[in-house]
Parts: structure tokens; C-alpha cells; sequence
């Protein structure tokens, strides 16, 4: 856990890079590799011609549940079926080992791809968050919206504060004033749940850069965080918001589908000269993973999702602290209690949570320019055009056979609506940034 700034902002981790090399001694330990059982799905009949290049390719993981589409297409035989058979799912520590390891590529003893945070492949591109090397990455799919949560600490149970987080404006104000060094803590800087944080905190008058201090703890690390009073505030993806709620020592404020609803939330993104060198192999790791997101869309395998995903080598946490919230029940530790089964429920397929839009990237590349990650004159939409490969996903789609009308017919979903009113118009991004009233000057 480390508190950030622009300068500290290219390395995340003092010792990102180490603990990245320490996987790699590591790397059977961490490869999970699934014993076949009997709804393993068997290989297809693949036509010769459409053979993989390889049959191997290593991709990392963070232990959320929104890592399940990899999960699962490795479980259920899904890769096996498409040809790549020795596919590797690894478990990363965090998003900056993520990154390292992605730096050095499986010829490195790293990883091909990931499951990451969106805007991440981008910062690797522009070589932002890799000491200025740039490391060209594609985004092949997006593999769920929504199923994010920012929390509070008990501490502030009696305010019971939600969308709106102007109520903790006072109350910080004369924390500070007190001496107190008041923490809000992300899990990459840049990334999807630093920008949910700064926009909730912002929208409610809060400034992230002058009334309260971002710090960086990896996902699995959040919980014993906020238990031993690291800090008053978190954004994290499942299951460590149910588990804060489930241990008493927190409550979930929102849900980020409440801020910004079927929001984009994590990606398959993979090294670009991977995918150049291996477009076959690259078409058989989509449509698997297409496949093993449809199959997480079904009401009735959710049980059977959590009971996987739960397991040791994966999330390794109870059951009962991946379900309720994987079928839409919400618990808010508040009192509160929502179904959103049918609405803000985390996505993978349905309502085209798989296919990755570019209108979204452009999208964080404008809030990653707002914080001051990335300079304001960066052509975004020229860059989202080299990374986000959705042209790739198309393909993949057709392959599989999914229906046309499951296959978005624009790469943009048009204008976005957030909690607050504000709208993010993606032919005119500028506008979007103009009407905020916090940004970094």
C-alpha cells in the first residue's frame, strides 16, 4: 500500500518488478490447471486449416470475481475445445505485477495477456506506466460491465452515505483540520476503480487531489485494510466489498452500475505482437472465453460459477461471499437491500457486455487526462483505434456463431448518462471534460 503522485505514479510498487521475478521461480504454483470433470465440454472437430498457430499462451489473472470468463473457459475445457490446449491461467499478486509480467511476455517468463483493468493496455501503449517503454497491447474483449463497489469503514456507519458523497465533505474537512491523514484507497492508479473513486468523490464536491489521499493496495489486500483503519474509503471489485459487509467492518456505499449504469469494467487484453504473430491462436483464446461468457450469463449456472471460482487455486473465499452478489442480491450493510438481477447485476454477455466499445475506452482515456495521467493534447481516438481490436472480437463472434443481433452494429454506444446528470458525448469529448468542475489544473 503506498500512497501515489504524478512522479511515483510509473511504478506503483517499490518492489512490482521483484515480486513480479519472484512469481516466475514460482510459476507451477501459480498456474492453475483444471482437472477435468464431467461438464468438461469435448474439443471440436477443428478444421485444419483453422489450427492454431500455437496450442500455448499464458494469461494472468487477479483473484475478483469478474475473472470468471477466463475461469471458466479453462474449467470447463473451453480453450481445450478451440485448439489450445495448453493455455495457463496464472494468479497475479497485483495490477502491478500484472504489468510487469506482461512487460516481459511468456518468452520472459511472463504473461500473453490478462484479465486487467481497461485503461491499463492503454497507459502500456503510450508507455506511461512502463518507465516510458512503450508496450503495444491490444484489447480483445471486454469481459464483464458493472460489479464494482465503493465502501465505507464503520466508522462512518451513521452517516449512511451512498451515491451522493457530499455529506463526507464536513466530516473530512474537520478530520483533516484534526491532523488526520484521510485515505482513500484504489487499486491502480489510472485504472477503472481509481476513477470510479475520483469521479463519486468529485461529483460531491470532494477534491481527490487536496482533501483526501489516494493510496494503491491490491485487491486482496483491501479487506484487512479497511479492518485495521488504513483507510475511510475503497473501490474494489467483487467479492472483497461483499466480504467488508459479511466480516462488519464496513458498508457498500453503491455499486458502481449505480453511478454509471452497465458501465465497462475489465478487459482481455493481450500483447499485440502476440496477437500479430498468432491470429488464429488469438481467435481460439475469443471465442473461448465468448463461449465461457455466455455460459456466466445463465441465471442457472450461478451457483455452479461461485462454487468454481471460490476454490483455493482461484478466489479462494466462502461461497456464500460470491453468490448473493453474482445473482444480483445486495447486501449494503446498511439495512439496505437490493435485487439487481435484472439490472446492475455484473455482466458478461448480456446487454453486450462482451464487445468492447470504443466510445468506452475514449471515455477513460478523457478521465485519465483529467486526472493528469496522460497529457491533454494525447489523440485519443487515434490511439483507442490501435489498441481496442474490436474488429478482432467481431470475427470471433461470427465464428461461434453468435447471433447478429447480439453483435453491436457501432463501435460506439452513444451518449452516457452518470448518476450526477453528466453526460459524456463520445464525438465530443472535449465538452465532456470542459463541464467538470474538478480536474487537475
Amino acid at each position: 500500500m503506498r500512497k501515489f503522485t504524478r512522479r511515483q505514479f510509473i511504478f506503483t510498487a517499490g518492489t512490482a518488478t521483484a515480486a513480479s521475478l519472484l512469481m516466475h521461480g514460482c510459476t507451477n504454483g501459480n498456474s492453475n490447471t483444471a482437472t477435468n470433470n464431467s461438464s468438461t465440454v469435448p474439443a471440436a472437430n477443428i478444421n485444419p486449416a483453422d489450427a492454431p498457430e500455437v496450442t500455448t499462451a499464458r494469461l494472468g489473472f487477479i483473484a475478483l470475481t469478474d475473472a470468471a470468463p477466463l475461469i471458466i473457459a479453462k474449467e470447463k475445457g473451453l480453450f481445450d475445445k478451440y485448439g489450445m490446449t495448453g493455455v495457463e491461467v496464472t494468479k497475479q499478486a497485483s495490477w502491478a505485477v500484472t504489468r510487469d509480467n506482461l512487460v516481459l511476455g511468456s518468452g520472459g517468463g511472463g504473461i500473453d495477456g490478462a484479465h486487467i483493468l481497461t485503461p491499463m493496455p492503454y497507459l502500456m501503449s503510450l508507455g506511461t506506466i512502463t518507465q516510458g517503454n512503450r508496450v503495444p497491447m491490444y484489447i480483445l474483449a471486454r469481459l464483464n460491465t458493472n460489479g464494482q463497489a465503493i465502501s465505507l469503514s464503520k466508522n462512518y456507519n451513521d452517516l449512511k452515505v451512498g451515491l451522493d458523497s457530499s455529506p463526507l465533505q464536513q466530516v473530512f474537512a474537520q478530520q483533516k483540520s484534526a491532523g488526520k491523514d484521510l485515505r482513500a484507497a484504489v487499486t491502480f492508479p489510472g485504472g477503472t476503480h481509481d476513477l470510479w473513486m475520483r469521479y463519486w468523490l468529485a461529483a460531491g464536491g470532494i477534491n481527490p487531489h487536496s482533501d483526501i489521499s489516494l493510496i494503491v493496495v491490491p485487491p486482496p489486500q483491501m479487506v484487512q485494510n479497511v479492518r485495521v483503519g488504513n483507510m475511510e474509503t475503497f473501490c474494489v471489485g467483487e467479492p472483497w466489498p461483499a466480504q467488508t459487509v459479511a466480516q462488519g467492518i464496513g458498508y457498500t456505499a453503491l455499486t458502481t452500475g449505480e453511478l454509471w449504469q452497465d458501465h465497462p469494467e475489465k478487459a482481455l487484453a493481450m500483447r499485440a505482437d502476440w496477437v500479430d504473430k498468432h491470429p488464429k491462436a488469438t481467435k481460439a483464446i475469443l471465442m473461448a472465453v465468448q463461449e465461457a461468457q455466455q455460459w456466466c450469463a445463465l441465471p442457472e449456472n450461478k451457483e455452479e460459477m461461485a462454487k468454481i471460482v471460490a476454490n483455493r487455486q482461484w478466489l479462494g473465499v466462502p461461497v456464500e461471499d460470491i453468490l448473493g452478489r453474482f445473482q444480483g442480491k445486495y447486501d449494503y450493510g446498511t439495512g439496505r437491500v437490493e435485487d439487481y438481477s435484472n439490472s446492475l447485476v455484473m455482466k458478461f454477455w448480456r446487454d453486450n457486455a462482451s464487445y468492447p466499445y470504443k466510445s468506452h475506452d475514449l471515455w477513460f482515456l478523457t478521465e485519465n487526462i483529467r486526472w493528469g495521467y496522460i497529457p491533454g493534447d494525447t489523440d485519443t481516438k487515434a490511439v483507442v483505434d490501435q489498441v481496442n481490436r474490436e474488429d478482432l472480437w467481431r470475427e470471433a463472434a461470427q465464428a461461434l456463431g453468435v447471433p447478429a443481433a447480439e453483435i453491436p452494429q457501432s463501435t460506439s454506444r452513444g451518449v452516457e448518462t452518470f448518476f450526477d446528470g453528466v453526460q459524456f458525448d463520445p464525438e465530443n469529448p472535449t465538452a465532456y471534460l470542459n463541464s467538470l468542475k474538478i480536474k487537475k489544473t
